[in-house]
This record gives C-alpha cells, structure tokens and sequence, in this order.
C-alpha cells in the first residue's frame, strides 16, 4: 500500500494511493494516522487536486554514509568497519515538489539518491528477527550535500543538515522487499546515478539493528541508507528526480536561497 501525507483546503491528512495511471491516482483518506491499525474514509480525492507532503513528519533521520564500496571509492575512501552514521534535522525534511534551496556557504552542492526506511512503531535493541515488525514502510530520499563544506569540516553537521537538504517523497510504500531495487537519480532528465540496493554494504536489517543498538526510534523515524556511485552538482534551476523500483519517483528542483 502506499501512504501519503497531504493538504487540501488547508486540512492535512493521510491518505492510501489508488490507480496506476499518474492522471487517474487518488488519495482515499485514512481515518487518523497510519502507524496503528487504521480505516479508509472512502472518501476519495484526485491526487491532483492535492498537495502532497513530506510523507513522514520524523522526530529524527539518521543517515549511513559510504554503504555503497563504489561511491565510498568515488569519494576517496575505503569501506568503513561499522556504518558511519550521522543526524540530519527535522528542519531539512522537505517533501516531492519543495524546493531546494542553495546554501549561501557552499558553492558545490550535490544530490545523493537514497532509499529511505520509514519506522512503523516505538523500538529499541531490535533483532534481526523483528526487524520487518518495526518497518512501517519505504520511501525515496535525497541527501543533498554542500560537498565543500563536508571536506573542510570534520562534523558533516552543516554539510549535510541545512534547510531543505532532506528531501522525502512521495509517499510511503509499505509492501516492498527492500533487497534488490533499482534506485538512480537523474539531473533535467540527465541520468546520473543508478544502482541497486543489492549493492549496500548492510543491509536494511543491519542498519536497523546497529542503530537501535543505541537510540530508540519513533514512528515516522526514518534511517537513510546511503547512496550508489554516481553523485554529482546541482546548481540553480536543475531539477533532480530520484526514482526506486517499486515506490515511485521524488522530485525537486534547487533555488537560490533568499
């Protein structure tokens, strides 16, 4: 099924996505919030006449760096003995359409395509085993990055967490195997990255018990989970999409902040 958060005539709700056409989607709404055992409306709006929403509203997002051997290569780095994990704030969660906004203190920004794990209920020191229990569902991700600001600084804080560095969308899928999707990031339609989550270092289910080893999630937490070789410059006025098999297709386009 596939979750989306959104507003129509000031209100905001979820709702499931029905059809296959991209002009015939629509939103039946779900009675109250989705991480519980919930109800359709059947009430039923066009996805066109609505604005879609960052499909999660996360207390946090905690991202894994160089899970890819090829991007970690790209960058000039070996594959790291344990994830590299790092927060980015609730303030750079945008969702499919927001803008991105150039950071006035960088001047090499680049799109990272990710997979997103979006948290289904409370959890902490979760084994393997439950790992599926605790997955409320999928959704794309962009860890954009001030490139620049990342080398010069030993904290990726600022690099990696500034407004609208966080990109989410377009909803959540919640019946998807994780193991082996097609993920790419393209640039005005320019192809740039394309790999498969086949290709991680760790899996969804080592990511999800290495940081439940330390911190407890919340519903709609999301893990990010790193990005395939293949990143790249944006500059103002681009557009970036990124797309995985099975979930849909997340798109932005960068402004100049001001």
């Amino acid at each position: 099924m596939r979750i989306a958060r959104f507003s129509i005539d000031g209100n905001v709700a979820f709702g499931a996505v029905e059809g296959d056409s991209p002009d015939s989607l629509v939103l039946d709404i779900i009675k109250g919030i989705p991480y519980t055992d919930f109800e359709l409306s059947g009430t039923k709006v066009p996805l066109k006449k609505v604005r879609l929403l960052p499909p999660v509203l996360p207390n946090k997002v905690v991202a894994i760096g160089r899970n890819y051997a090829e991007h970690a290569a790209e960058m000039g780095h070996e594959v790291p003995d344990a994830p590299v994990a790092f927060f980015k704030p609730t303030t750079s969660v945008i969702g499919p359409g927001d803008s991105i906004e150039y950071p006035s203190f960088s001047e090499e920004l680049h799109h990272e395509a990710e997979l997103a794990v979006v948290i289904g209920r409370m959890c902490r020191e979760v084994p393997r085993e439950r790992v599926k229990d605790v997955v409320f569902g999928y959704t794309c991700a962009n860890d954009v990055t001030a490139r620049d600001v990342q080398r010069r600084e030993s904290q990726w804080a600022r690099a990696k967490g500034f407004d609208t560095s966080c990109p989410l969308g377009p909803w959540v899928e919640t019946d998807v195997d994780p193991g082996n999707l097609a993920i790419q990031a393209t640039v005005n339609g320019e192809q740039r990255q394309l790999g498969r989550t086949s290709d991680m270092i760790r899996s969804v289910e080592d990511l999800v018990v290495h940081v439940t080893e330390a911190m407890t999630l919340l519903p709609g937490d999301v893990i990010l989970t790193g990005t395939p070789a293949g990143v790249g410059p944006l500059h103002v006025g681009d557009e970036v999409a990124v797309t995985i098999e099975g979930i849909g297709t997340l798109t932005n386009k960068v402004i100049k902040r001001g």
